[in-house]
């Protein structure tokens, strides 16, 4: 990649994110990038990213449906939901071509249940 806008990266990234291609999706962060999705801690490094995308893609099949997708300056926003009604955003930092921080919202709690997957104990 080379010169892409921010809202283009994050393009590309849907499209690997919608394949579960998390070696793909793990190419698309910088070196020391952080993925902070709201309901958990933040993930930091590349390595530990494409593992976190590994793990949740062989857990559960995922698929973003883009609603929107904003941009301002070195920073990219997404709407999206997923075809089990969940809807969330995201907010990617991007700096020559690599997301360099991430930060998600969405309900973990509805995300769980959709899935039938355990749910936290309290």
């Amino acid at each position: 990649m080379a010169d892409l806008s921010p809202k283009s990266v994050v393009e590309a990234w849907v499209k690997a994110f919608n394949r579960g291609d998390f070696d793909a999706i793990a190419s698309f962060y910088g070196d020391n990038a952080v993925n902070h999705q709201v309901p958990e801690k933040p993930i930091v490094g590349r390595t530990a990213i494409r593992l976190m995308f590994e793990t949740e893609f062989s857990a559960v099949a995922m698929t973003c449906i883009v609603e929107n997708i904003f941009e301002d300056g070195e920073w990219a926003i997404l709407e999206w939901r997923d075809p089990l009604g969940l809807r969330g955003c995201g907010f990617f930092h991007i700096v020559a071509d690599k997301i360099h921080f991430q930060r998600g919202y969405w309900d973990k709690l509805t995300f769980l249940r959709q899935h039938g997957l355990p749910l936290p104990l309290v």
